[in-house]
């Protein structure tokens, strides 16, 4: 075990998956001699060579393109989109090229693309530096979508996606936490299945669901209630698509309560989703109404970042109240 950043992890699982499979080739802006621009490919094109560290034109389109090609003849390709704010030129060939694929051509042809790509705000990047668009690719079939809160999971999750999956899978990092998140982070081959959620802390009279950068901040909000007498149970998703219904259920069913943390606008986010999952599967375990804790609906602002995001005192405000609505 070691002790790294969630950056340092991913870097870990790229080198770990490039020397275990020759078929793993990186591809992106900035990836190869700089390493990337948050550093998660750093010292892989020296390692490795130009031949599986791309350094690519830019062009998000191309990118996702090659890497289709590329899976479609056995190779295993990680493209990387420096921010998700600039995945929209390679939409199409997501949706409408690497979701459908394994569907199209009736399983013979499974197009096995990673990727990864920073997102949400935390870093004062203005609005196009900060989106958080995950429900985009959650409802789109065919699509896995994996976001990582700790550098451990970042490393199983990747290494998961890298090696296990036969569909397209759409890795987001939350860049807020590249470098405030550490944690130790098992050597070698270290793989987390997808559709695991993990309880991060256990409780008995509210369920608090969130992922990527908002699970550090619920969980300093759950040990503020705590002090207060309210016992919160906290639940990291890991993985959107596939979603683990039956852990979310079951500490709804056994609280009775639910608030839904996330970063991304409120209307129709990820969020509605799963509010709308616990009404239609445990709607008589319910004691007060489901509370969704998120952005606003606006594009993400500069100045005011720290009012848009949810803060920890706005998470515990909200446990605070569905702990005692009825």
């Amino acid at each position: 075990m070691t002790q790294v950043t969630l950056i340092q992890a991913i870097n870990q699982g790229l080198r770990q998956a490039m020397k275990t499979d020759p078929d793993v080739v990186l591809m992106g802006e900035d990836i190869g001699v700089n390493g990337g621009v948050f550093r998660a490919t750093d010292g892989l094109y020296k390692e490795f060579g130009e031949a599986r560290v791309i350094d690519t034109p830019l062009s998000e389109n191309g990118i996702v393109g090659m890497a289709i090609g590329m899976a479609l003849y056995g190779l295993k390709p990680v493209a990387e989109i420096q921010f998700m704010d600039f995945i929209y030129p390679a939409f199409d060939q997501i949706v409408n090229e690497a979701a459908k694929f394994r569907y199209r051509s009736g399983g013979q042809f499974p197009c096995h693309v990673v990727i990864r790509t920073p997102f949400g705000g935390g870093i004062r990047g203005g609005l196009y530096h900060s989106q958080s668009t995950e429900q985009l690719f959650a409802s789109t079939p065919g699509l896995k979508v994996v976001i990582p809160s700790t550098p451990a999971d970042a490393k199983g999750l990747l290494l998961t996606a890298i090696h296990d999956e036969e569909d397209p899978v759409i890795f987001l990092e939350p860049k807020r936490i590249y470098r405030t998140a550490t944690g130790e982070v098992p050597e070698g081959d270290h793989r987390i299945p997808f559709g695991k959620a993990r309880v991060v802390k256990e409780g008995s009279d509210v369920t608090v669901v969130s992922y990527g950068a908002m699970v550090p901040q619920s969980l300093q909000a759950v040990n503020a209630v705590e002090k207060m007498g309210v016992h919160a149970e906290l639940i990291d998703l890991r993985t959107l698509v596939p979603l683990d219904y039956e852990t979310v259920l079951r500490s709804v069913e056994k609280t009775g309560r639910a608030v839904i943390v996330h970063e991304a606008s409120k209307f129709a986010g990820f969020g509605a989703e799963l509010s709308a999952i616990i009404s239609e599967r445990a709607l008589y375990h319910l004691k007060a109404p489901i509370l969704r804790i998120a952005g606003y609906d606006t594009p993400f602002p500069y100045a005011l970042e720290n009012l848009y995001l949810p803060s920890v005192d706005r998470i515990a405000r909200g446990i605070e109240r569905t702990a005692t609505a009825t």
